[in-house]
Formats: structure tokens, sequence, C-alpha cells
């Protein structure tokens, strides 16, 4: 229907006659001649109706409006020295129609399909389709299929093979709770929905695949924020025969192959630093490395101290860290700094200023001379700069400091905005304590590998044991996850068992897994990465729903389709569902 986009013309097309199709974005009328931006997919043309050249397509553009759906057949002409738009591909040139149709008409539109008017967050997800026009989106679903294409270009070069696994599942504990599908055919069982294909990728590697690759959608029924759907894609990936130094290293020059390929960067070395030393340094195990302001332990300063509350936390297991922002703060600005802490569960925050005497502040009568040196010493602290302290539980304190960290860099402009910068967190514990649940539980996943030196005795101490695990980071937001897989039937049975699954319950729900290793599984390891956040990242955002197509609101559901929703009782019989009314 059409011989060009309207994001395709260019001056060389002057006196061409070509026929456009698009929506009409907008229209003006100066003095009898009518000019109206034709969008499509690619861009806007600027179409224009003179009545001395022709009065019938004249007369129909004077009662267009927004978002009809045009044809129109015309000749390119220059716009004139003075009248060129450098903000468009097209910015050279207009069309003058001779012809135009009105494929179909629109009512008026509930939104703008316009970036510098973004309707709230209700409307964009009812009216998507709408909302999915304006081109920032387009660019978005443009840039998530190209790095899909770069990507895989970059997994078929290493040998591996996509391999799709199965939606309908048996449900099995992962983590979060699962979405579960009813099955007309056996009475009274369920399938699962997958949350990830973790399980099937494992026995892919025992089938001798040895490298498999694929885009899945995973579904997990959890509460949602920015960076959580319900249904989230990952480029999930599975080596055997490898060490989790070669997985990292693959998985390093997959994302530089992308960031060349989609933005002409090229990235530097991602640093690696241990589960410990990302604690220490950052507070975070998803530390942003594009600015330093590190956190410094002063527990053992303070324990010298005459300071008896910050004595008395970090005798009861506590921590006493601080941060020193190469800055003076007033009063007022460090006040809306504890009121941030608070916020974020603090009792309070401390401080003292660096000055050419020493310390000073209420807490530093409390810290001799040689004291206050060593604090400066510690931290490096410069004269003019304060350090601002928090003591508390090792998880709260690094928590609190971590966002504190975050809130200085962006209120001091250390963060540049179009910048890059992976990092890995290795060596993480295996297990982590569920205070809720009273018992240790897979800090990942149940299927990681312990580091060597634990595997004989992790039972007896738990708290110790590292796993071979690790995390990808960008930008200080979680990219992936990927750890060496245990292989050994006896290994998983025990680690389950540890975790609270006698071996009935085990063999109940992982039969199928443990049974396949006993034919001989090869050493493996892989990640999980996520495509959304990826995309997001590049794009300049962290809320994932503005790479995804059609996402879901914070209540998990679509306000455009109406679902979730309830089905007739006809299906309900078929699948022997009786509903229980809430009350």
């Amino acid at each position: 229907m059409r011989t060009h986009t309207c994001g395709e013309l260019k001056k060389k097309d002057i006196k061409k006659k070509v026929i456009l199709c698009g929506w009409n974005h907008s229209r003006r009328d100066h003095g009898g001649v009518i000019f109206i931006d034709l969008r499509d997919r690619y861009g806007l043309t600027q179409i224009v109706f003179d009545p001395s050249n022709n009065k019938k397509s004249h007369s129909i553009a004077e009662h267009l409006s927004r978002e009809d759906v045009l044809m129109a057949k015309g000749t390119v002409r220059f716009r004139g020295k003075n009248l060129i738009n450098p903000k468009l591909l097209t910015g050279e040139i207009e069309v003058l129609v001779d012809e135009v149709e009105i494929l179909n008409k629109s009512k008026t539109p509930p939104l703008e399909v316009d970036d510098n008017k973004v309707a709230g967050d209700d409307a964009r997800l009812k009216y998507r389709y709408l909302d999915l026009r304006r081109p920032s989106m387009i660019a978005n679903l443009k840039l998530r299929n190209d790095f899909l294409i770069v990507a895989r270009e970059y997994f078929n070069k290493h040998s591996f093979l996509e391999i799709q696994t199965p939606m309908l599942v048996k449900s099995t504990p992962e983590g979060a709770r699962d979405y579960v599908v009813p099955s007309r055919v056996s009475p009274g069982k369920f399938f699962a929905l997958p949350q990830s294909p973790q399980l099937y990728k494992q026995i892919l590697m025992i089938a001798g695949v040895d490298r498999y690759y694929q885009v899945p959608i995973c579904l997990r029924d959890e509460d949602l924020r920015t960076d959580r759907q319900p249904e989230h894609t990952q480029m999930d990936f599975e080596m055997s025969f490898v060490t989790s130094d070669e997985i990292r290293a693959f998985t390093e020059g997959l994302y530089k192959h992308i960031f060349k390929k989609l933005l002409g960067k090229n990235l530097s070395t991602f640093p690696i630093f241990t589960y410990k030393e990302a604690m220490e340094k950052f507070g975070t195990d998803k530390p942003d490395i594009r600015f330093d302001l590190f956190l410094h332990d002063v527990s053992d300063i303070v324990d010298k101290s005459d300071f008896q509350v910050f004595k008395q936390i970090h005798k009861d297991g506590g921590l006493i860290k601080c941060i020193n922002p190469s800055n003076d703060f007033s009063r007022n600005e460090l006040d809306k700094y504890i009121e941030f802490c608070q916020s974020n569960g603090a009792k309070g925050m401390s401080w003292m200023k660096v000055t050419d005497k020493g310390l000073e502040s209420n807490l530093a009568k409390f810290f001799s001379s040689k004291l206050q040196n060593e604090l400066i010493k510690r931290t490096g602290a410069k004269k003019g700069s304060v350090l601002m302290f928090i003591a508390d539980k090792p998880k709260i304190c690094n928590y609190i400091l971590s966002k504190l960290r975050f809130k200085l860099a962006e209120n001091l402009g250390l963060i540049k905005k179009d910048e890059f910068k992976f990092c890995w967190v290795k060596d993480f514990p295996l297990f982590s304590w569920n205070e809720d649940e009273d018992r240790w539980a897979p800090e990942h996943h149940m299927f990681s590998m312990p580091k060597p030196e634990f595997i004989n005795d992790f039972e007896k101490r738990p708290g110790e044991v590292i796993g071979n695990l690790w995390d990808l980071v960008l930008n200080g937001t979680e990219l992936g996850s990927g750890s060496i897989r245990v292989n050994i039937p006896k290994v998983q049975e025990r680690i389950m068992k540890f975790i609270g699954l006698d071996k009935k319950e085990a063999h109940e729900k992982f039969g199928f897994l443990l049974e396949a290793y006993e034919y001989g599984g090869p050493p493996h390891g892989g990640m999980g990465l996520g495509l959304d956040r990826s995309v997001a990242l590049i794009a300049g955002t962290n809320d994932i729903r503005e790479v995804i197509a059609f996402p879901k609101n914070k209540n998990a559901e679509c306000p455009m389709d109406g679902s979730p929703s309830e089905i007739s009782e006809i299906q309900l019989k078929e699948l022997f569902i009786n509903i229980r009314k809430k009350k």
C-alpha cells in the first residue's frame, strides 16, 4: 500500500511520487494550507494539503482527527532553507498531497501519543496499544529486538543449541509461589508454570547437549515492584565440563559483544568481588561501582572509646560502620540525611566533622585525639568532610549505609547516567538463616554446589559454607545469578535433607532429577540473565515495564484485557473445581 515509510524520505527523494501510510499525529491549519505530521513506527513526515493543488484532498484534511489512519499520495518537495526541522530524519522535505484516503477513523484518544505528555500508569496500561505508539516505546521494543539478535549471534558463534523447555511442568518449591494449571484429563492434579528452566537445563546437560540456551518466560507469583513482574524473560544458558571462571568469562564476552554492537561501547573488564568484600565496601551484594564512596568498619576503634552506646551495640554482635563523602554539609542537610536513614530503618545517624583540630560534634568528646586520628586514617577523611556513622545489627547497618551511599552519590552528582559498570560478586554463602521459619535455607537455590572444601561436612558448619555461585551486577542492579550445579545425587540428597526435605519428599518432588543423575551427569553450570533488566538499563530506566510490551500492574493484573478473570461454570465443571467464595 505504501512506497516509503514515514521515517525514510530525504532530500535525495525530492520530486518523487510517493505513497505514505500512517496515523495523524498532529494537524495545523496555516491560513488555508493544512499541515499534518504523519506518523508510523519509523518516524514522522510532514504532509501538506494545499487547496490550490487539490481541493478534494484539502477538504478531507479539514475534518481529520488525531490518530485517524491515512494513506496519502503526493510529491516530495524541499521544505525551504529556513523551514528545515533538524530534529526529524525527514526534516528537509515534505509531501504535497494529491490524494488522501481515510483508512480508519479514530475516536478521541484518552491519552496523548506524545513522549512529552506521558499519561499515568493506569491509563498507559489500560490503553497500552496507544501508549506503544509513542516513539520512545517503539524504540524500546526495537532495542529489545536488537539485543536478542546480537545475543543469539554470540550464543550461536559459541556452539550453543537453542532448545525450548516445557511450559507445563511439575510443581516444585523454588522460592516463590507457583502459578498452577489444573489438568482436565487428570482430575485433582495440576501443572505448574515454570519459575525457571532450572531442572530441565540440568537434565539437558545429563543428556549430553553440552551447551544449551533459550530465551524463556519465567512465571512467579510474588509481590511486584518496578523491576519485578509475574512474567519476566531470561537469557538462560548451561554449559558442561566448565569451571565458574569459564562461565563468567563467556558471560562477560556476551555483554561486551552486545554493548559493542548496540551502542558502539567497549566495556572494560568486569571486576570481581567476593560476597564478603562487597558487603564490607558497599554494604550490598549488588554494588554500584560507578563511584567510590566506600564504607569503613570502625567497630574496633569504637571499642577503645568512651561512647558506651556504640560499644554496647558491638558487644551485642552489631557493627559500627561509617561513610565519608568528600563534602561538608550544613546542620540542616545533616538532619535530612538522618531522617533519610531513619526512613530506611535506622534508629539514627551520628556524625563528626573533620577539621584542622580533629573531629567535631557532640560525639567527638567520647573519642581521644589518638582515636580521632585513627578514624581519620582508617577512612582517609580530608579536612572539610563529614564522617557519618550507623550502628546496628550487621544486616541492618549494611542495608542503611548502602542506601545512604547511593543517596549521597545522587545528591553530590557522582553518578554518570550514561555510564555502564559491570562487576561480579562471587563466593556467596550457600545457606542463609531464615528467621521466620527458624531453619537454614539456600542463599540462591538448592542445586548449587558447595566449594570443594565444604562438601564433606557442610551440615556441621552451615554458617561458614561458601557456594560455587555468583551474581552479575550492572550499575547496582542484579542482572543474573549462576552457579556450578550439584551433579552428584548423594550430595544433592544431603542438601535437600539439610534444608528440611526428607528423602521421601525429595524423591516425590525431584525424583526425576535425582534419577537422571544416577546415569552419569557431567560437571556443569550456567546462568539465568535478566533480559528485561538488561534492556531497561540500556534504555536508561530501572522500570522493566518500559521494555515489556504488555506488562501487569502492581496487583499482577492487566487493565487492558481484564485478566485475571472468572471462567465459566462449564469450564470449572470440566476441571472438577469448586470455587469457595472469599468471606
